[in-house]
């Protein structure tokens, strides 16, 4: 018996170092989509550009459509081009709205939920995902609570992000710069727009390392924009360089940190356990993530 329970905690032992010692692990989301052509670039070029870098690296993203806009022959486009592609579609509410707005009440909420999921439900590639819009899920408990009673009623799950960053601000500066030179140069915003993504991964990777003894599979937020089609094979090259596995956003969703329900409603997975815990929540900011941060790194930089 003595042997068989060294051997067991050995087993055990080896388990547990096995688990803390593999790759690090993240997957790709893209929230939101638009049919807009930018400085440069039609609509069809810079959303082929996407798909194709996506496609050349063999890599499966999870696209969080919000409908507003989409609902329309240009939009169909969209949707049936990432589907085609298979990339999963998932819900991210019809006109964006903010669930902790006081102006927001649960009916409506649900009614934006029911308008999204009739305009995405029809493709084959529709995943029962949801995500609130500006990761915000709800200012009273009321609200957070019969919104998590409904996702379940429909067979949904929380479209988790563990990985947070501003995409959207990097994205916003650099199409402000295109505006005024049309085909300016963009090393310098695909520079920091690198390294902004790789400080918060690796913010949130070892957040959730100190909190689970081991390397989660992580989802990253990034939206549906011309920096992603444009930074998007650098940002991909970038994680395997650093020895990142790529999985798809369905793979990294079966892991059992997507299980977890918070107390804390709102932000990033990972935010939100630390904000639950009086031995992490130390560690973190409010707001997790804004472009109060980025701004004056980029003014510095002229960017």
């Amino acid at each position: 018996m003595r042997n068989i329970n060294k051997t067991l905690g050995l087993w055990m032992a080896i388990c547990l170092l096995s688990t803390s010692l593999a790759a690090q692990t993240i997957s790709f989301t893209f929230d939101d989509g638009i049919t807009y052509d930018r400085p440069g670039y039609t609509f069809e070029t810079w959303n082929g550009m996407l798909l194709a870098k996506l496609k050349k690296a063999n890599v499966k993203a999870m696209f969080f459509v919000r409908g507003k806009g989409l609902d329309n022959d240009k939009g169909m486009k969209l949707l049936k081009s990432w589907n085609d592609a298979g990339h999963g579609l998932a819900n991210h509410t019809f006109s964006h709205p903010n669930y902790s707005s006081s102006k927001v009440t649960i009916e409506q909420f649900k009614q934006e939920f029911f308008k999204n999921n009739r305009l995405i439900k029809g493709y084959s590639n529709f995943k029962k995902y949801f995500r609130f819009p500006y990761l915000k899920e709800g200012n009273t408990p009321e609200k957070v609570q019969a919104f998590r009673q409904f996702l379940k009623d429909q067979g949904h799950k929380n479209g988790y992000v563990t990985i947070d960053a501003s995409d959207w601000y990097v994205d916003h500066r650099l199409l402000k710069r295109l505006r005024q030179k049309k085909f300016g140069d963009v090393q310098k915003y695909r520079e920091f727009y690198l390294n902004h993504i790789w400080e918060r991964a690796q913010f949130y990777e070892n957040l959730a390392f100190k909190m689970t003894g081991r390397h989660i599979k992580h989802t990253l937020l990034l939206h549906h924009n011309l920096c992603s089609a444009l930074f998007i094979d650098d940002l991909m090259a970038m994680f395997k360089k650093k020895g990142w596995k790529i999985v798809s956003p369905m793979e990294a969703f079966k892991d059992p940190i997507y299980d977890q329900i918070p107390q804390y409603a709102g932000e990033s997975l990972i935010y939100a356990l630390a904000r639950d815990s009086a031995k992490f929540k130390h560690l973190i900011r409010y707001p997790a993530e804004d472009s109060q941060y980025e701004k004056a790194k980029m003014d510095k930089l002229g960017l």
